[in-house]
C-alpha cells in the first residue's frame, strides 16, 4: 500500500484532540487548509513539512526515528517494532522506545504498519511502525551518522565497482574467510557478510597497523571523512609494517574512495565497531553543563550599565549622521572609511562601530535615502524624544524581529551565490547595512537561544542569589541535544547573538539578566517595568570646568547630550563623558542658531558650577567675529526681468510658506524645491518654467518616512483555535475517502504528493511502471515505461517498447501503477 494512504487512514481513524495536537504541533499542516485526509497525509509526507517537524524534535527522538528508519524498508513495506527498534539503541528502555514512537506517530511522522512478512501477528501493545517516505530524502545520506552499505557503495560508486571484485579475490586468495566473488553485487554481498558482527571486524583488526583503532574512531559519528589521495592504490599482501593505517583499511575494503580526497565507512562497518547498535549515547536527560557563578546584584550592574552605554552611544551616532549622512558603496553597504570616521566620532573601535550602525538600522533610527544613496536619520524621530527604557524597548523589539544579524559586520563572505553583495572594500567581508549580514531565521534563532538560556538559569538556580555564567558552548551542547536539526545554524549564530544580547543588557556579566529572562518568556512589559525601576534617572546638568570642558557626572539626557554635543565635542568614554569647548565647535553652535547669550543662557542652566569666565570669553569672542560672511540654504530660484511682479510676489501672503529672499532686483530664492515652487505660483496664475533635471525627475520621498515604535511578536508555533476547528469541520465534513484515492481528481496536493511517491518508489526498485500520459490536444495514452530520475518537475523514462529515453513533464501524467511485482 502507498505509504500516504497508510498515514492518511492512520489520521482519519484519529480523534479530534489527536488532530488538535497534531496541528499545534505542526502548523503548517493547515495552512493553508486542506480539503480532506488524503491532502492532509499528502502535506504531512511532503519533503519540506518533514523537515520542518524533525527541526522541533529532540536527540533521542531523533535517534529513535533514526533507528526505525534504518531497519525498515518503505519500499518493499518491510516494518519493525519498539522491540527491535529498542535492541539497536543501547541504555534505552521497551517502553521509553514504545513511548517514544507512540509520540511520533502522534506527530504523523511514522504510522502503524502490518509485520513483514512471515512474523506473527503484534501485540495490542507492540505495534510495528513504518516511517513516511520522504524521511529518508530528509535524513540525508548518512542516518545516525552511519555509511551506506556495500550494496549501495557498488551501485552508485563505478571506480569502486569494478576494484571490488579484485579486491575480494585477493582478500580470498590471501587466506581471509570471505567469499570469492565474480561481479561488482556479489562482491558487495561478501564484503557485507564478512564485517557483519563485531567480533568478525575484531578478528579483521587483529593484524591492523598501530593507530588503526584511532583512526576508526574518527568515523564513529560521521560516516565520511577527507583523506589526500583516496583513491590509491593498496595491496592485502603488504605488510602492515610497511604501510599506514589508511592503505591498510582500503585494501581490505574497510574505507571505500569516493573521489580524490575523501572516503567513506561502510554501514556494516560503522555497525561492528558501535558493537552492533545503531546508538550508544542514549538519555533522556539533557546534558547539565558545568558552569561558573556571578552574584545577582553584578548581573543587574552589568546590564544596567551596557544600556546605559548603548543608548549613549546611538545618541552620539545619530548626531553624527545627521551632521554628516553615511555614503554607501557601489555594491550596497557602509565601506570601511565611513565606518572608521564613525568610531572615531564614538571613541570606540570599528567592530563596535559596525555593530551599532547594523543596530540603528534594523531599528529604523537611519535609514537609506534613495536620493543621494546614503544613510540619513529620519525627520523628527520620535526615538529620540523617548524615556531611555523606552528607547530601550524600541532597540530590544527591532532586535528580536529583525533578520539582520549585526554580528556579520566583518566576517567572510561566504562563497554561495548571491554572497558577493555587500563586500566591503577590501571585497572579503560583509560591509555594515549590507545585503550579506541578512538571515531569515535569525528571530527565531534569537528567541531559542534566549529560551535556553532561560532553561539553563532555573535548572541550575541557586538559594544564594547567584546566577549562572552562560556561554556559548553551554548554549550549543543544549541546543544540540533539544534540536539537533538546527545545530548547525546555532553553531554560526550563537556567539554573535549572545554579544548582541550582552550589548542590550539581556546578558549581564555574563549571565542572563532579569529583562533576558522577561523577554523569553514573551513578558515585555515586565522588562520594560523592571528597567524603570532600577535604571538609574538621566542627568540634566553637567559640571563647568575652567579648563573649557564640561564633565558629565552621569548619563545624560538625551536632549542634553544632543545640544552638548552641538557646542563641544565629546572626549571618553562611560558615563563620565567630557565635552571639550573649542572655538570651533562653539562656532558649530552659532551656525546651529545659537547666539552668545543663549549659548551662556543654556550653560547656565545646565551646569551645577557657575561658568567659568574662560568659557563666557571664548563665547563671547568667538560670536563677535561669526556672521561676518554668510551662507544660506536655497533649494531653487526665481529668476524674472520684470522687477515689480517678483516685488508684489516677495510681498504677498505666500513669500513665507516658500522661504523667498531676494538677491537682487531680478532673483529671488527658494526653500521649496523647484516643483513645488512651480506649483504654487501657477495657483497664484503665473506661468513660470521650471529648469533642470528636476523638471523631468521629482524627487521622491525615501520609503518609510514615517517614524515607527517596532513592536516584536514571538513566533506562532500554534495556529489560531478558531482555524483549528475550522479545518476539523471540513475534514469530518468530508468523511471517508482516503482508501479511494485513486478517484483524487487530477492536480490535487494528494494526486501530485502519490504520483511522485510512485516514481520514486519505482526508480528505486527500478520498476515498470503504467503511465497515463495526456499529450498537448488532451489526448491520453496508457504507456508501459521504467522511470530512471525525476527533478524539476520533469521525469526521464526508458520505453522498452521502442529501446529509447524520454523525458516527460510530471503535469502531464495523470496515472500511475505498478506493472509487476517486486523483482527478488
Amino acid at each position: 500500500m502507498s505509504l500516504i494512504r497508510a498515514l492518511g487512514k492512520d489520521l482519519e481513524a484519529r480523534s479530534d484532540d489527536s488532530l488538535r495536537a497534531l496541528f499545534a504541533a505542526r502548523p503548517d499542516l493547515i495552512t493553508p487548509s486542506v480539503p480532506d485526509f488524503a491532502a492532509l497525509a499528502a502535506r504531512a509526507s511532503s519533503r519540506v513539512s518533514v523537515q520542518r517537524a524533525l527541526e522541533r524534535l529532540n536527540k533521542p527522538h531523533m535517534q529513535v526515528l533514526e533507528t526505525l528508519h534504518l531497519c525498515t524498508n518503505t519500499d518493499t513495506g518491510h516494518s519493525a517494532s519498539a522491540e527491535a527498534v529498542h535492541k539497536l539503541i543501547h541504555g534505552s528502555t521497551l517502553a521509553t522506545v514504545d513511548g517514544i514512537l507512540a509520540g511520533l506517530q502522534e506527530l504523523g511522522l511514522v504510522h502503524p504498519a502490518a509485520p513483514p512478512h512471515g512474523t506473527p501477528p503484534p501485540a495490542a501493545s507492540q505495534p510495528y511502525y513504518l516511517p513516511v517516505g520522504s524521511l529518508k530524502d530528509v535524513v540525508g545520506i548518512y542516518p545516525a551518522g552511519l555509511g551506506r552499505s556495500y550494496t549501495e557503495l557498488v551501485r552508485l560508486q563505478p571506480a569502486f565497482a569494478q576494484r571490488a571484485v579484485q579486491l575480494v579475490s585477493e582478500l580470498h586468495r590471501s587466506g581471509f574467510a570471505i567469499h570469492d566473488a565474480t561481479t561488482p553485487m556479489e562482491a558487495a554481498l561478501a564484503l557485507q557478510h564478512w564485517t557483519s558482527s563485531p567480533e568478525a571486524l575484531q578478528d579483521i583488526l587483529a593484524g591492523a597497523p598501530e593507530r588503526t583503532t584511532a583512526l576508526l574512531a574518527r568515523f564513529r559519528n560521521w560516516a565520511m571523512g577527507a583523506v589526500p589521495q583516496a583513491q590509491r592504490k593498496a595491496s592485502v599482501t603488504t605488510e602492515a609494517a610497511d604501510v599506514g593505517p589508511v592503505d591498510w583499511l582500503l585494501a581490505r575494503g574497510l574505507l571505500v574512495p569516493l573521489d580524490a580526497a575523501h572516503v567513506e565507512l561502510p554501514h556494516s562497518v560503522g555497525l561492528a565497531l558501535r558493537g552492533g547498535a545503531i546508538i550508544n549515547d542514549f538519555t533522556l536527560s539533557p546534558p547539565v553543563p558545568e558552569l561558573g557563578r556571578t552574584t545577582a546584584a553584578l548581573r543587574r550592574n552589568a546590564a544596567l550599565s551596557a544600556i546605559s552605554e548603548t543608548l549613549r552611544l546611538v545618541s552620539e551616532l545619530l548626531h553624527a549622521v545627521r551632521e554628516q549622512p553615511l555614503a554607501t558603496l557601489r555594491s550596497g553597504g557602509v565601506g570601511v572609511r565611513e565606518v572608521r570616521r564613525v568610531a572615531e566620532h564614538l571613541r570606540t573601535d570599528q567592530s563596535a562601530a559596525g555593530l551599532l550602525l547594523e543596530l540603528c538600522g534594523l531599528a529604523g533610527l537611519i535609514r537609506l535615502d534613495v536620493d543621494s544613496s546614503s544613510w540619513v536619520q529620519p525627520p523628527e524621530l520620535e526615538w529620540l524624544v523617548l524615556p531611555r527604557q523606552e528607547q530601550w524597548l524600541w532597540l530590544v523589539n527591532a532586535w528580536l524581529a529583525s533578520e539582520r544579524v549585526p554580528s556579520m559586520v566583518g566576517q567572510p563572505v561566504n562563497s554561495a551565490p548571491g554572497a558577493a553583495a555587500g563586500r566591503s572594500a577590501a571585497g572579503t567581508t560583509i560591509a555594515a547595512l549590507a545585503a550579506g549580514a541578512q538571515r531569515p531565521d535569525a528571530p527565531v534563532v534569537r528567541k531559542r537561544i534566549l529560551e535556553i538560556l532561560h532553561e539553563l538559569t532555573q535548572e541550575v538556580s541557586a538559594s544564594d542569589g547567584t546566577a549562572p555564567v552562560l556561554d556559548a558552548a553551554a548554549v550549543l551542547q543544549r541546543a544540540e541535544w533539544s534540536q539537533p536539526r538546527m545545530a548547525r545554524r546555532f553553531s554560526s549564530l550563537i556567539r554573535g547573538v549572545l554579544a548582541e544580547a550582552e550589548l542590550l543588557g539581556l546578558v549581564g556579566s555574563g549571565a542572563l539578566s532579569q529583562l533576558g529572562s522577561a523577554f523569553a518568556e514573551d513578558n515585555p512589559d515586565a522588562a520594560l517595568a523592571i528597567l524603570g525601576e532600577h535604571l538609574p534617572a538621566a542627568l540634566n546638568h553637567v559640571l563647568l570646568q575652567a579648563d573649557l570642558t564640561a564633565v558629565a557626572p552621569g548619563y545624560l539626557t538625551p536632549a542634553l547630550t544632543e545640544k552638548l554635543l552641538a557646542m563641544a565635542d565629546a572626549e571618553g568614554q562611560g558615563p563620565a563623558t567630557i565635552y571639550r569647548f573649542s572655538a570651533a565647535s562653539v562656532k558649530r553652535a552659532l551656525d546651529h542658531g545659537y547666539d552668545a547669550a543663549g549659548l551662556l543662557r543654556f550653560l547656565r542652566e545646565h551646569s551645577a558650577t557657575a561658568v567659568p569666565q574662560p568659557l563666557e570669553y571664548l563665547v563671547e569672542d568667538t560670536a563677535s567675529r561669526h556672521g561676518r560672511l554668510r551662507v544660506g540654504q536655497a533649494a531653487s530660484f526665481i529668476q524674472s526681468d520684470d522687477e515689480a511682479a517678483l516685488r508684489e510676489l516677495l510681498a504677498g501672503p505666500k513669500a513665507a510658506q516658500l522661504g523667498l529672499a531676494r538677491l537682487s532686483p531680478t532673483v529671488l530664492t527658494s526653500s521649496s524645491p523647484p516643483r513645488e515652487l512651480a506649483a504654487a505660483l501657477r495657483s497664484l496664475g503665473l506661468s513660470p518654467s521650471v529648469d533642470g533635471a528636476e523638471a523631468a525627475h521629482p524627487r521622491r520621498a525615501a520609503p518609510g518616512q514615517e517614524s515607527a515604535r517596532p513592536v516584536y511578536t514571538a513566533p506562532r508555533m500554534a495556529p489560531p483555535a478558531e482555524d483549528v476547528e475550522a479545518q476539523l469541520a471540513v475534514l469530518r465534513k468530508a468523511g471517508p475517502g482516503v482508501g479511494h484515492l485513486s478517484g483524487t481528481a487530477a492536480g490535487s496536493e494528494a494526486a501530485t504528493q502519490l504520483g511522485l511517491e510512485a516514481l520514486q518508489r519505482a526508480i528505486r526498485l527500478k520498476q515498470r511502471i503504467h503511465m497515463n500520459v495526456v499529450d498537448s490536444l488532451g489526448n491520453a495514452s496508457l504507456e508501459i515505461v521504467v522511470p530512471l530520475s525525476v527533478s524539476g518537475g520533469r521525469v526521464r523514462v526508458f520505453d522498452p517498447a521502442k529501446d529509447t529515453e524520454r523525458v516527460l513533464s510530471v503535469h502531464r501524467i495523470i496515472d500511475i501503477e505498478a506493472a509487476e511485482e517486486l523483482r527478488q
